[in-house]
């Protein structure tokens, strides 16, 4: 039987709490001081024990809140969770988004937490675990930090674009990006590398940055912020109508879409390793 899964807006209030709490664990556990657990991909890919104690923590709220929903998960996958009914709810989460600027205490990491119905995200939270930003969205509910609905940029000039990406671990991977970017910074205002994508996109959903592009994005990567960006009014699509992936997110308001796609197209953003 298919399960119905209750109103964005519900989800959202249950995302929210979950999230909020599991920033001030990482907020605690960054103050006192972290360490690395273990590396994933290469050794310059790390895991922190504050991204596994938080990533249990929301794991843990949610088995309590919704008993019964999936859950992904960066560090343990689809944990204990059976697989997603029709009609039913999963929760994709990454406990601490930008786990290197986390480790070295640089304030722009974040946790993200979704709720997806039928394969959509319905609602999703991201919060800055140093500063306590906090950005939310629900589908067709649109997209809000403080109170305030967000907007994305207006800016039309590629040339005039802040534009946000992100690099691998792999050094194959990061050497074909790095040959991207400099393809691509001629063509705009100037490049930044923050490096927590979910940020990144929640920065392009309120305009402080025009538009944001990267190769190898996990789900829990985009699920929230992408959201968060569409619900803006941006664009987040892959490359030649290909949906947002492991291949490349492009995320840009309308007016900044087709000159900057076209010239990643170009530069073969979504190829490399």
């Amino acid at each position: 039987m298919d399960r119905l899964a209750p109103p964005p807006g519900d989800l959202l209030a249950i995302g929210v709490e979950v999230a909020r709490e599991a920033a001030a664990t990482a907020y605690r556990m960054r103050a006192e001081g972290v360490s690395v657990a273990a590396t994933k991909s290469t050794v310059t890919d790390v895991v922190t024990a504050a991204d596994r104690a938080v990533e249990r923590q929301v794991l843990d709220a949610l088995h309590q809140l919704r008993p019964g929903d999936a859950v992904l998960g960066e560090e343990y996958g689809t944990g204990d969770t059976g697989p997603v009914e029709p009609g039913g709810v999963r929760w994709i989460v990454d406990p601490i988004d930008g786990t290197v600027n986390y480790l070295y205490g640089l304030p722009y990491s974040a946790v993200s937490l979704a709720a997806e119905v039928n394969g959509v995200v319905v609602a999703g939270v991201v919060r800055n675990v140093s500063t306590g930003e906090e950005w939310t969205a629900t589908a067709g509910g649109g997209a809000w930090r403080d109170g305030v609905r967000l907007r994305c940029s207006g800016e039309t000039d590629l040339g005039q674009a802040l534009v946000g990406t992100g690099f691998g671990y792999d050094a194959g991977r990061r050497a074909h990006q790095a040959r991207v970017v400099a393809g691509l910074i001629a063509h705009v205002r100037d490049i930044r590398r923050l490096g927590a994508a979910a940020l990144d996109l929640c920065l392009v959903a309120e305009g402080r940055l025009d538009a944001y592009f990267e190769k190898g994005l996990a789900a829990w990567d985009l699920a929230a912020g992408g959201l968060v960006a569409a619900e803006a009014g941006v664009l987040v699509t892959g490359l030649d109508g290909r949906p947002p992936g492991p291949d490349l997110v492009l995320a840009a308001p309308p007016a900044l879409f087709a000159p900057l796609h076209d010239r990643l197209a170009a530069l073969d953003a979504a190829g490399g390793p």
